[in-house]
This record gives C-alpha cells, sequence and structure tokens, in this order.
C-alpha cells in the first residue's frame, strides 16, 4: 500500500513521493519515527503556537491517521519571571 506522509498545521510539507508498506501498523511505524526526527531536527515548531501534524494518506490522498503535536504552557508559567516565560 502506498502511503503519503504529509506535515501540516505549524509546518507544510506535502509528502509528494510517498513510501510503500505492506501493512498499517508499518504505516504507523514509520510515522512516529519521521515526527520524531521533526521534532529533533526543529523543536522550536511544538512551541510555534499551532500543532504539528503528520496526516498519513494514502495514495487517493484519504487520510488514514494524523500525529498531532502541541506545546501546551501550563497556567504557572504566567507567575514566572520573564526570563522564564517563552520569548514572543
Amino acid at each position: 500500500m502506498m502511503c503519503f506522509f504529509n506535515l501540516a498545521g505549524a509546518i507544510y510539507d506535502p509528502d509528494l513521493e510517498g513510501y510503500e508498506v505492506a501493512t498499517i501498523d508499518q504505516a504507523r511505524i514509520l510515522a512516529a519515527k519521521h515526527i520524531a526526527e521533526v521534532i529533533r531536527d526543529r523543536p522550536n515548531v511544538v512551541w510555534a503556537g499551532e500543532e504539528v501534524r503528520l496526516e498519513v494518506t494514502d495514495e487517493r490522498q484519504l487520510v488514514l491517521f494524523t500525529i498531532m503535536v502541541t506545546g501546551v504552557d501550563a497556567a504557572a508559567v504566567a507567575g514566572q519571571p520573564s526570563s522564564f516565560r517563552p520569548k514572543k
């Protein structure tokens, strides 16, 4: 089965080549590894104010599943000194 691993949200990067996978489980593993690499290489995107999504589609562009990553500050951050809070 051909799957496409499209980044959406804070990063938009459609997969134009796709990957041939044997099972949906294999696609899920590849998707988790792919989003992990994105976060490793560009950790600031998690805090960009918008979720990072990896939408995995089939050859008809039907979404099979989505991985979403969002960084959310707790209310306690508001009480911290400005050096502790993220810069905007």
